[in-house]
């Protein structure tokens, strides 16, 4: 075997992943980081556009338009990425559809597999067959409403929630995984707000330092704790045809719900 057919050989076992990450987020990249370590041939790749605030108005919605989000696409196709996402949860509030065409736009303009951590998450909770959930945001009171209508739409019912009506998008950075961890446990609560048993924790919002959380937090309820991050990064490792076990890192990224991720590699998204 040459040096060139060595190269090529390892090169077929790398799987680069592009992320597109909100401006003004500090947790993704050093979080996805930390947990990809344990890939072997797994490399990440990040591109950025605007984001700052997270309301319903107009200018906020207007930070998630195509243009943006192809030219940062466009610069990760470059890098030849395996696979590309859409690292942000904006889809949970303007609408499935608007990440669905958002990822059908993002393949195209990178050449790749594309995702969004919205449609990870959905297509987790479908994994782990939890069709009742507790949701924990930093977003204002408009916004939850929308994202509970979005999971709703998808088969997926918020039956308990917590939020802390934050818009400032980095200063959500800045929430303490102690409160996480209480607004999470609190919210899955069987006695929390209608009394239903959730079946999983979501937690929606890719700056909140929750993925850490998720090995403590399934211990203590015994059931699914899938935060934004991690699920973006499982979604991307699925369709780049990755089979993920992670110890330490929560069901989800351990391989514990790995049954039906056949599925998810055939179906995309």
């Amino acid at each position: 075997m040459t040096i060139y057919d060595q190269l090529q050989t390892s090169s077929s076992d790398r799987i680069r992943i592009g992320m597109i990450v909100p401006s003004s987020n500090t947790v993704l990249e050093p979080e996805m980081c930390r947990i990809a370590g344990g890939l072997p041939g797994v490399s990440l790749h990040f591109s950025r556009v605007r984001v700052t605030e997270i309301t319903l108005e107009d200018s906020a919605s207007h930070q998630f338009g195509l243009e943006p989000m192809s030219e940062a696409a466009m610069l990760l196709g470059d890098a030849g990425v395996d696979v590309v996402a859409w690292a942000g949860t904006s889809g949970s509030w303007l609408g499935i559809g608007h990440d669905r065409d958002l990822a059908t736009t993002l393949g195209l303009v990178a050449g790749a597999p594309a995702t969004t951590s919205t449609l990870a998450l959905i297509e987790a909770c479908r994994l782990a067959r939890s069709s009742r959930v507790a949701l924990v945001t930093p977003y204002v009171d408009g916004v939850v409403a929308r994202i509970m209508a979005t999971y709703g739409g998808e088969g997926i019912e918020v039956v308990a929630e917590r939020h802390l009506g934050i818009t400032d998008n980095s200063a959500f950075a800045e929430v303490r995984e102690a409160d996480l961890r209480a607004m999470a446990i609190e919210c899955a609560d069987p006695g929390a707000d209608d009394g239903e048993v959730s079946q999983a924790v979501v937690v929606a919002c890719t700056n909140l330092r929750a993925a850490r959380l998720a090995r403590e937090i399934e211990g203590v309820l015994g059931i699914p704790f899938v935060d934004s991050v991690a699920a973006t990064l499982w979604h991307a490792l699925v369709l780049a045809g990755r089979r993920v076990s992670l110890a330490g890192e929560g069901c989800l990224l351990e391989g514990v719900l790995s049954a039906q991720e056949g599925r998810l590699q055939k179906g995309g998204v």
